[in-house]
């Protein structure tokens, strides 16, 4: 799809204009052509609005929308639904509706005072049992300059959250084309960059984990006591943890160098020779004192029925720490990938010494998932790209309450980062940037989940890879959300290849051809 095609279906946005656009436009007070103006968040555009909107322009001549951007939004954890341009061109569609602003403060006064309108249009809700005290600011600033107030009658009441909490609408692929149309991103640029991750060293340090799934029978239980029994029918090992961060980025067609600790055993012999046979560069450090981290998950049918972990989380000695920094020290990366998992190589000791190894201009990036753990993604000071779940998230900041956008924030001015993707599940991710007070989600595009415990993996690597050689969050986001979709969609640690991921960006390109009908 190209820009142009994209720019045509869009053509509404010929309406959406700034406030000091629209205040150029509109001829001074008093005026043979009334304005009257409406303002809200409209996340979803439902029958409502129209009937309030419909009433409005009947006392107007010429109806300005007013919406509020998406970063003054904090009503529900993660909202708008709809982000602030898709909102707009919603609006600018209606034929009733003549201009839509974007209010970038947190309530209409400022524009109110600009644009000076005729009237001002309000839902009968406002009104009732009296004025609410920012309708009273409102009806204020109108008497100023000569304004007047109406409002629209009381028989109707609808809530776009109430909508969306009952269904959230499936707009992914909208959301998308309107955010990589506002980037002046095509699916082009997005196919380039993936076939440039051949050029690319990447260096990975983290615990390695092996993921056991066991697959069982029930035979039926004790009589006397709360006991499971089943029957082993057998058994798959995957490489996990840092390693299979690793095994996407070489899978992507970057050039590997793992750094992690094994036990001496059997596990250690079994993750050799899967990434042998991957051809990554390993430098392991075995370690005779502790046992390859395993993790096996017990399975009944589609029912994990529980998961028996050989752990050891003990921090690793001053000798291994040394090793560790010799080996991210001496070799020359384009970026250095910290996945911590918290089996013994990170720790707030640990982390300063191992961060401080990293040599001058590489690109850092860090992913702890340590939720469940003593561990924290901000131990990970001033990192280029963190990558945590908005559990990770909360556990860090200790804060259960903020919604999304200032959790972000705030982990983003804590951590000192650079870039911070916050994963949300199957709810996409929402992106912050230092540089930036803009944010923006990508919905997920998984269309049939199978197993989503490794998609934070695959996102991690492919959006390091795309950073490192866009440097843009954009774009790094994407491929990262589509790397995780491909992930969530298989069972087990299955590496998402350069092809897959190809495939993948043709699909999504032709399920927004259909949606938006290119």
């Amino acid at each position: 799809m190209t820009i142009e095609a994209v720019q045509n279906i869009f053509k509404y946005r010929t309406k959406i204009k700034s406030v000091e656009e629209l205040a150029s436009l509109l001829p001074p007070r008093p005026r043979e052509k009334k304005v009257i103006m409406c303002h809200g968040v409209f996340d979803i555009v439902h029958p409502g609005h129209l009937r309030h909107l419909i009433y409005a322009k009947s006392k107007g001549d010429i109806l300005v929308v007013s919406l509020t951007a998406d970063k003054h939004i904090v009503k529900g954890n993660i909202r708008p639904h709809v982000p602030e341009q898709l909102r707009s061109i919603n609006l600018a569609a209606l034929e009733i509706v003549d201009y839509v602003i974007i209010d970038q403060d947190p309530t209409p006064l400022n524009n109110l005072k600009i644009l000076q309108p005729d009237y001002y249009a309000k839902g009968y809700e406002y009104i009732n049992n009296g004025p609410h005290p920012k309708t009273q600011e409102e009806i204020k600033v109108l008497e100023e300059y000569g304004g007047e107030t109406v409002f629209s009658p009381g028989d109707f009441v609808y809530s776009s959250s109430h909508f969306i909490e009952m269904a959230p609408p499936k707009i992914g692929e909208d959301k998308l084309a309107i955010l990589m149309d506002s980037e002046k991103i095509t699916f082009d640029d997005l196919r380039d960059t993936v076939n440039s991750f051949s050029e690319t060293v990447i260096h990975v340090v983290g615990d390695t984990i092996v993921d056991s799934y066991t697959d069982c029978s029930m035979i039926g239980g004790m009589t006397k006591t709360p006991t499971m029994s089943l029957r082993i029918e057998g058994k798959q090992d995957y490489v996990g943890g840092a390693a299979i961060v690793a095994k996407h980025m070489k899978s992507a067609g970057a050039d590997v160098i793992f750094s992690t600790i094994l036990g001496d055993d059997q596990n250690k012999n079994f993750v050799l020779n899967d990434l042998k046979n991957s051809n990554i560069q390993l430098q392991p450090i075995v370690d005779s004192l502790r046992s390859t981290t395993n993790k096996n998950a017990f399975v009944v049918g589609d029912y994990r029925v529980l998961k028996v972990d050989t752990v050891d989380n003990r921090s690793i000695s001053e000798k291994i720490l040394k090793q560790l920094v010799e080996q991210i020290s001496s070799n020359k990366a384009d970026g250095v990938v910290f996945s911590d998992f918290r089996h013994g190589i990170f720790n707030r000791n640990t982390i300063p010494i191992l961060t401080a190894a990293i040599q001058p201009n590489v690109y850092r990036v860090a992913d702890s998932q340590v939720a469940s753990r003593w561990g924290n993604i901000l131990e990970f000071k001033g990192f280029d790209l963190i990558t945590p779940n908005e559990k990770e998230a909360r556990f860090a900041l200790a804060d259960q309450d903020s919604v999304i956008r200032q959790l972000g924030t705030d982990l983003l001015k804590k951590s000192q980062a650079k870039t911070l993707f916050l994963k949300l599940g199957d709810r996409g991710l929402i992106a912050f940037k230092h540089s930036s007070e803009v944010d923006f989600f990508i919905d997920s595009f998984a269309l049939r989940p199978v197993d989503p415990v490794g998609a934070g993996d695959a996102l991690l690597a492919y959006s390091t890879l795309a950073m490192i050689k866009t440097r843009n969050e954009v774009i790094a986001a994407i491929l990262g959300s589509f790397a995780a979709a491909i992930e969530c969609e298989c069972n087990g640690n299955i590496p998402v290849s350069r092809k897959n991921l190809l495939e993948f960006i043709d699909k999504v390109e032709n399920r927004v051809h259909y949606q938006i009908g290119c």
